[in-house]
């Protein structure tokens, strides 16, 4: 694809060295590329200047006010945002260019399928794929929520889908896997705390079997072999995590 389309890639990192200029690569139709990192102790920087795109280094704020950030620092006002351990397929950015080719995109934003990897195998069901996702919209018409964790896009407008996948090409190791479940629950259970929610019995109990059942039963997970059922099985542990954190804040917070 020679032609750039008007839009920005966008991206947030930390030790991505290892990531971000195939993640560029993936995106070249993008007039605009922009790296928002914080604090990257390797070559993330350098590397994605090398790569072509426009850092800005910014203190960690969580993931979306982070991405919002980034957004409005985009040089246009359509945006595309991708993590670093992901890649734009040649199929996705084939539909990124139909878009365009026909004028402005009717949608204010459009969901894409995220395609997960895990333990060596790409997940065809449950909860790896088809993981639909907003991430290209238009920044006039959507934004990003404040969540530090499990951020979204908010859209003021039609959301539409696209055809193609967004390859989540992680390679990170079972035990960073769980680490930062580990991490992701215990800023879920703050953010729930802060929140004045509770965590009862039933939260404990039903919460991991719903999901278990969810998404290894109805969502086909069982298909995908061993991999799928590890995959779910610490989806259903996290969200046992979730709500455990979640009481012992509470306990804490009443024994002060």
């Amino acid at each position: 694809m020679s032609a750039k389309l008007p839009l920005s890639l966008v991206v947030i990192t930390r030790d991505a060295a290892a990531d971000i200029a195939d993640c560029v690569a993936s995106a070249s139709f993008a007039a605009d590329v922009l790296v928002v990192d914080s604090g990257s102790r390797d070559d993330t920087v350098e590397l994605a200047r090398r790569s072509g795109a426009r850092v800005i280094e910014r203190e960690w704020t969580g993931f979306g006010p982070q991405k919002q950030f980034a957004t409005t620092e985009a040089a246009n006002d359509w945006v595309l945002c991708i993590d670093a351990d992901e890649r734009v397929s040649p199929e996705l950015a084939a539909s990124i260019a139909a878009l365009f080719a026909a004028g402005s995109p009717r949608a204010c934003a459009y969901a894409i399928a995220r395609r997960n990897r895990f333990l060596g195998c790409w997940l065809a069901h449950g909860e790896g794929y088809p993981d639909w996702t907003i991430r290209l919209f238009d920044r006039r018409r959507a934004h990003w929520s404040d969540d530090v964790v499990h951020e979204r896009v908010i859209a003021n407008g039609p959301v539409k889908r696209l055809a193609g996948d967004l390859m989540h090409a992680s390679a990170e190791s079972l035990d960073a896997y769980i680490a930062k479940q580990n991490r992701y629950t215990s800023l879920q259970a703050a953010a729930l705390h802060a929140n004045g929610s509770k965590a009862g019995a039933m939260h404990l109990a039903l919460s991991p079997l719903a999901r278990f059942v969810r998404f290894y039963v109805l969502k086909l997970g069982f298909l995908d072999g061993a991999a799928g059922f590890a995959h779910i099985s610490i989806g259903a542990f996290a969200s046992f995590l979730k709500y455990a954190k979640l009481r012992a804040l509470d306990a804490e917070a009443r024994s002060r």
